[in-house]
């Protein structure tokens, strides 16, 4: 009985071990497969990128916006709404102190006429002479008139469209006026992209580049808001260079910006007025990302 027990017990080690060694070569072989294609699969997303790339000139440009300095005159709707949250604010609210001040010098008032008035209540002397509630209001109402607010609306600053201090309830787009192959055209500041440096940092040195003195701003992200891209002319189109994508990146004025020169190749423009400037597929792809707050 021992032999036969002895054979089975060999068979059985030996179907083992001939069982591991096929399942380490498949293992080995599945591993240099998944590896080379691996490989081959970032190689060829390597040469994708470079053939989408490689012929198109990359530039970035800034959208600047001036927020708006005060607030908008209130529409129809707004202003009944506006009257009515006061009237509502007016019936719930409680009195002022300067309302009991009033009421209080009302009684004192009365005491005296009544000769129930004790000047030694009030804690002073006799002759001092007590300021009344509606005094304080002759003062303040002579003040109020003498108070000049500055204007809403400024028709020769709102028609500069070089002034940053025009439209001050709306916000402002800057433009600047840039050479285009042969032509000039209006478009939001850009510059061409340099190796070694960000989109973020191009989009940067497009506005250092105006000829303008240093505008304070505040870039809201550091990825771009939108992308616009345009081929070239057949005629001048070559493998090396087919078109060139524009990446935008928003930013915004974080105080004033200085005054610019009489005839200065830029603007600032409502939403509303950009229409006359920008080609309409430009137009297209600035709208949006360009909110009217």
């Amino acid at each position: 009985m021992a032999a036969p027990c002895r054979r089975m017990a060999t068979r059985s080690v030996l179907h083992f071990l001939s069982s591991c060694s096929r399942t380490a070569a498949r293992y080995t072989g599945s591993r240099a497969f998944f590896s080379a294609s691996v490989c081959g699969a970032t190689v060829q997303t390597i040469n994708v990128v470079k053939k989408a790339t490689g012929p198109w000139t990359l530039m970035a440009a800034v959208c600047l916006e001036r927020l708006p300095v005060i607030s908008a005159d209130c529409n129809s709707v707004e202003q009944q709404f506006k009257e009515m949250m006061n009237q509502m604010e007016l019936e719930k609210s409680v009195m002022s102190d300067h309302e009991l001040r009033i009421l209080a010098d009302e009684d004192k008032r009365l005491r005296r006429q009544a000769d129930e008035y004790d000047s030694d209540e009030e804690g002073g002397s006799k002759d001092q002479e007590i300021l009344w509630a509606q005094d304080l209001e002759d003062i303040w109402e002579q003040n109020l008139k003498s108070f000049q607010p500055a204007l809403r609306v400024r028709a020769d600053v709102d028609k500069d469209l070089t002034s940053p201090e025009r439209c001050l309830a709306d916000s402002l787009i800057l433009l600047a006026e840039q050479q285009v192959g042969h032509e000039k055209l209006w478009m939001l500041p850009q510059t061409q992209w340099q190796e070694g440096e960000t989109l973020r940092q191009t989009a940067e040195r497009a506005l250092t580049s105006l000829p303008v003195a240093d505008i304070p701003t505040t870039f809201l992200s550091n990825a771009p808001c939108g992308v616009y891209k345009y081929k070239l002319p057949r005629a001048i189109r070559t493998e090396t260079s087919v078109g060139t994508k524009i990446f935008f990146f928003k930013a915004v004025l974080s105080d004033r910006a200085p005054c610019a020169a009489a005839h200065a190749s830029f603007q600032w423009l409502k939403k509303s007025e950009l229409q006359g400037f920008l080609k309409p597929e430009y137009l297209k792809k600035v709208n949006r990302f360009i909110l009217c707050l």
